[in-house]
């Protein structure tokens, strides 16, 4: 793939599910002159409860797919489980595509705590990951970290925060912020691109004490950085197309087959995305990005 094609090319952003659309709306605010393409893992959510070795095999199917149907010229896996399971073997398996992860804001929550306690919520199998124990040590030694492990609160934002009103918001996300505040958390970490959906209810249920923190501008920043590192980066600030080719709203991916519900569409139009789509599935001829280099 020559240069000036590589830089036509889409980024991709993809999450179990929806939890990575804030993270897409923030890389078109920083990035708005690049193409995207959105999957949501709707076949294959929740991650939270599954294994590393089966998140990993799902991911790594899943990209393989993406890169036969749209050869990204960067790839953000905007998902705290699937990076902690699966960004090396993606690494791995895609030696040319520059691959983004995200990390929970471990080291920016301990630097701005006061009380010495910062709380994380995450998924039931991303708060026991050994990934966070290291992440911990390594930001946030001396300090006391609460986990949270809130995998109920991640399947009401994939099925149904769309639809649900303040108050049924609000109730879903006490709990979990009360048991952390309660323990004297003056920083939560949304460890979970899901709960970036509930940021605004959680930081209220919170209060004004309490700082609430999550990875999406570093994530942008990043990318914006790579991109730039490899001569890749769009200029200007009209939104382009997600899809192949073609100016337009981005493109919103779904594994899984359809009839799709209804909430898919009504996520697409918001966040100004093509779709919902059906990802194809995998070429037989599809081989990782080659990536030019200056």
């Amino acid at each position: 793939m020559s240069p000036a094609s590589l830089g036509e090319a889409p980024v991709v952003i993809f999450d179990s599910g929806i939890g990575g659309l804030p993270y897409l709306s923030a890389a078109r605010s920083l990035m708005g002159g690049e193409s995207y393409v959105y999957l949501a893992d709707r076949a294959g959510f929740p991650y939270g409860e599954k294994t590393r070795e089966e998140v990993r095999a799902l991911v790594l199917d899943l990209v393989a797919r993406l890169v036969g149907f749209c050869a990204p010229k960067a790839l953000v896996i905007a998902c705290n489980t699937a990076s902690q399971a699966a960004l090396d073997a993606v690494r791995r398996a895609n030696p040319g595509l520059p691959i983004i992860g995200t990390v929970p804001a471990v080291k920016p929550a301990a630097e701005s705590s006061r009380s010495g306690i910062i709380g994380v919520m995450a998924t039931a199998g991303a708060v026991e990951d050994p990934y966070l124990d290291t992440l911990v040590a390594r930001h946030a030694r001396g300090l006391k970290v609460i986990r949270e492990g809130a995998q109920d609160l991640v399947s009401f934002v994939e099925r149904r925060s769309t639809l649900a009103g303040k108050e049924e918001r609000r109730a879903a996300v006490e709990p979990c912020v009360r048991r952390l505040v309660d323990g004297g958390a003056d920083v939560i970490v949304l460890a979970c691109t899901h709960f970036l959906h509930l940021r605004d209810d959680i930081a209220e249920v919170a209060g004004p004490g309490v700082v609430v923190v999550d990875s999406r501008e570093g994530v942008v920043r990043r990318l914006r950085q790579v991109l730039l590192e490899r001569g890749l980066l769009r200029e200007g600030g009209t939104p382009r197309d997600g899809g192949p080719s073609g100016p337009g709203r981005g493109l919103f991916l779904l594994s899984g087959e359809e009839p799709f519900e209804p909430e898919y569409a009504l996520l697409a139009e918001s966040f100004g995305l093509r779709g919902p789509s059906s990802l194809p599935p995998a070429m037989p001829q599809a081989q990782p990005v080659t990536l030019w280099k200056a």
